[in-house]
């Protein structure tokens, strides 16, 4: 993975559970907390609690399941996925700040028994063998140089017949975007793939049943759309600037650019393990 410093020097803040409770009281008073409530919050990913609902059409989780969320940030998708579907979710992010935000708004949410949030590395996964029914991961491998050791974990924890769901943004045709990002400060810790090279590491890796779908065109309508509410409503009063502050308008501003331009393409992809 990319220099592990870096990225927590990119990622990390203090305080950031009582920071999003605070703000949520702020607007809404003293309501009960809900994965709902906390989604324009804790969605840290492209097009936010959007994107995680197209994630659950993949997956299709049952009640009975246990999901993995690779890179699972504070936890929000994870909540969100085990409060709607009923399942049973854990996740690992690299950085000890966001997992301690994590466990935190489990905690609020009355999903501490159903979410688990453990800080760790996607390359070293800290699971056994056969240990879930699906995993997902939402814009982060672009964080790791190495991505076939990346699917290689994924394909090791899954059981039989297991179905790994993946929303990664790729490099486009008109060369690097523009920095800094939300998952980068510059490109020595960015690491975009594409969709062929995607496809073939996932295959070396061992998955079967690979489908990988460019969907750069609901990334651009998404931000057509923010600059429209923006110029209308001005700035979300609940919005993941809690989570990063102030320096996320210059990262969406350059994805948005970058996206505008060619340089980055969004793409959905779903593999399977082998059955036993």
């Amino acid at each position: 993975m990319a220099s592990q410093e870096a990225l927590q020097r990119h990622y990390a803040s203090d305080g950031i559970a009582p920071r999003i409770l605070a703000a949520l009281r702020a607007q809404l008073g003293d309501v009960p907390v809900t994965p709902a409530l906390l989604a324009p919050l804790d969605h840290f990913h492209g097009r936010g609690l959007a994107a995680t609902e197209e994630m659950a059409a993949l997956l299709a989780p049952r009640p009975d399941e246990h999901l993995l969320d690779i890179g699972s940030g504070i936890g929000g998708p994870a909540r969100w996925l085990a409060a709607t579907f009923g399942c049973r979710v854990s996740g690992i992010d690299l950085t000890r700040e966001f997992c301690q935000a994590a466990e935190a708004l489990n905690e609020a949410t009355g999903l501490s028994e159903r979410v688990r949030i453990c800080q760790g590395d996607a390359l070293d996964l800290p699971f056994p063998a056969d240990s879930f029914d699906k995993a997902y991961s939402q814009n982060v491998v672009m964080n790791i140089a190495v991505k076939r050791g990346f699917y290689v974990q994924a394909l090791r924890v899954l059981r039989p017949g297991g179905l790994l769901a993946l929303s990664n943004l790729a490099q486009g045709p008109a060369g690097q975007p523009y920095y800094p990002t939300p998952w980068s400060p510059g490109p020595d810790t960015s690491f975009l793939s594409s969709a062929a090279a995607t496809e073939s590491d996932l295959k070396a890796a061992g998955f079967l049943q690979i489908y990988v779908q460019d969907r750069t065109d609901r990334l651009r309508a998404f931000y057509d759309e923010q600059r429209e509410r923006l110029k209308t409503h001005g700035p979300p009063k609940l919005g993941v600037h809690v989570l990063m502050g102030e320096r996320i308008k210059e990262y969406q501003r350059n994805v948005a650019r970058s996206v505008e331009e060619g340089r980055l393409l969004a793409l959905e992809i779903t593999a399977r393990k082998a059955a036993a």
